[in-house]
């Protein structure tokens, strides 16, 4: 019996850029917004611990960072926006949920046109559509302590403020999405937004990634995406890189083998290379989204 030959595959990326602004206090409270090195949990208060019947009210630098962002990216600014409550427990969410934005956020549907040098002859300029870009709190830091296998909490770094920039499914190689995070930091700097520093944890990615068959003349052979895998908190331009490369090779292989990838989050390793899984992808429905009720609508 003769064997079909496999279609090729492309990769189809899109990026989630969490940027700290440049603010001097947190998001919902007056609590400074510290760097890496003060103690830990010297810089928290009842809004940003979640103490019962603690009330945020927002800060107003991280809305005009945060709109000034999104004008440099091309995007249209709404006249109104509100905040939303995104629900799930895990130890550094000491609410229980996370105060960000659902369907009405500060900054849609802009763009960027980056130049990327080494890339191939027809995609040496290319177009990425900017989806989104929202404001959230940051949650705190875990600290694993393998020894005595327990887990600390930090909450210097919960509620500091965050823009979540989230791209078009644009991108079509590593190199790709390394230029255009490099590019949106130089962006982000210029403006002054943000300093977005990968290694200090101002500016991680989490990288979505999925492989769509194409024919002979680069039409897809189908209408919809395969199923995507989405990895998690990579802090450097190079993991980001490496990452997609690994999980790219990782699902061809997959295809070759006529399997189909499940959609999952997983993690990067850098000392082995790899990317490993974590969970499986929620959706938006497994978040219980709603209208945060201590905050007004902002009349942007």
């Amino acid at each position: 019996m003769m064997r079909t030959s496999m279609p090729r595959l492309i990769p189809i990326i899109g990026l989630e850029i969490h940027v700290r602004l440049k603010t001097a206090s947190k998001m919902f409270c007056s609590c400074p917004s510290v760097g890496e090195n003060a103690p830990p949990n010297s810089a928290i208060c009842p809004v940003c611990t979640g103490q019962p019947g603690a009330l945020p009210a927002l800060n107003g630098e991280a809305v005009r960072l945060g709109v000034r962002a999104g004008l440099a990216l091309g995007c249209r600014i709404p006249d109104t926006s509100h905040f939303d409550r995104k629900n799930y427990f895990y130890p550094d969410l000491p609410k229980g949920y996370q105060i960000s934005q659902f369907d009405f956020p500060i900054c849609v549907k802009g763009q960027m046109e980056i130049d990327v040098p080494g890339g191939s002859p027809e995609r040496e300029r290319i177009r990425i559509g900017i989806t989104r870009a929202h404001l959230e709190e940051d949650a705190a830091k875990n600290i694993h302590d393998g020894g005595s296998k327990t887990t600390l909490v930090n909450f210097n770094r919960a509620g500091t403020p965050l823009l979540e920039i989230v791209t078009e499914p644009d991108i079509r190689s590593p190199l790709e999405a390394k230029t255009f995070l490099q590019e949106l930091q130089a962006i982000l700097r210029t403006v002054g937004s943000s300093d977005a520093d990968m290694e200090k944890g101002f500016m991680r990615c989490d990288a979505n990634v999925s492989l769509l068959p194409i024919d002979d003349n680069n039409l897809p052979l189908q209408t919809e995406l395969n199923p995507k895998i989405e990895i998690k908190n990579l802090n450097s331009f190079r993991a980001v890189e490496r990452a997609l490369a690994f999980e790219i090779d990782r699902q061809g292989s997959l295809y070759a083998n006529n399997e189909t990838p499940v959609g999952s989050t997983r993690g990067w390793d850098e000392h082995t290379g790899q990317t490993f899984q974590q969970r499986l992808k929620e959706t938006s429905a497994d978040y219980r989204y709603f209208p945060e009720p201590d905050l007004p609508p902002l009349d942007l």
